[in-house]
């Protein structure tokens, strides 16, 4: 399984900034051994649309409505996303989760309009400070993936996985390799006891990871990609980061 490495651009980016930086991209795009797709903030999925057609890196959204069509003003569909060529769509992203009070239920459904459009959801998993401290990492991950089982059932092969210790997403702390690799190995083993076909999730690293740490994270055995927050708008770290990822 190729490693998958995704840049997700949060709220940030303009017209000319995305153009510059897809262009350093794509340059160096024969050389990629791994996946890599970019989310970005739905105002601009109609210029990335042209921009990366019939290259390497795949389109990702970066949050999707739980409804499927009708009166939710400032929302935006799966399918409406499909009409743009989005692969990939991020739910349950840990500042969705806090800043506009998503819960398990929600990032589950968000997760099945997905999949019911042809995306694959990335979904987000992860402690706060305060549930690591108190030892509570594995029960947190494991209730917020459960949801998620509970509402996709055998389509829970589909998706792509992303732990995010909430406490490392841009403060410039990352779990050590070990820390990481132990968390990613309880997801596996939850994901095989929902479904025959687990060992195709791909599930993602996603607490500042950095072109100095990657490498050591990406060479655990269960960790196959990233979710890169700050470091994916910089073309010269995303790139050594996807160098890394082999």
């Amino acid at each position: 399984m190729k490693k998958l490495m995704v840049g997700n651009w949060k709220m940030n980016g303009s017209l000319d900034a995305n153009a510059s930086l897809i262009g350093a991209l794509q340059q160096d795009a024969s050389t990629w051994h791994c996946d890599v797709a970019v989310c970005a903030p739905s105002v601009y999925l109609a210029q990335l649309h042209t921009l990366l057609a019939g290259g390497r890196i795949a389109l990702g959204a970066q949050d999707l409505s739980a409804h499927e069509g009708g009166a939710y003003t400032g929302e935006v569909s799966a399918a409406m996303l499909k009409d743009f060529g989005v692969r990939y769509c991020i739910v349950g992203h840990s500042e969705r989760r806090q800043y506009h009070q998503e819960s398990d239920a929600d990032v589950a459904v968000k997760a099945q309009r997905a999949l019911a459009a042809g995306i694959t959801p990335i979904v987000c998993v992860g402690e706060t400070l305060a549930q690591r401290e108190a030892g509570q990492t594995e029960e947190a991950v494991k209730r917020q993936l459960a949801a998620v089982v509970h509402t996709n059932g055998h389509c829970i092969s589909e998706i792509v996985l992303a732990y995010e210790p909430v406490w490392a997403i841009g403060t410039g702390k990352t779990a050590t390799p070990e820390e990481a690799q132990h968390v990613h190995h309880v997801l596996r083993a939850q994901l095989q006891a929902a479904s025959q076909h687990a060992d195709r999730v791909h599930i993602l690293y996603g607490g500042s990871m950095n072109a100095a740490n990657a490498a050591s994270l990406l060479a655990q055995p269960d960790i196959d990609g990233g979710l890169i927050g700050g470091a994916a708008l910089q073309a010269s770290a995303f790139l050594s980061m996807i160098a890394a990822a082999h």
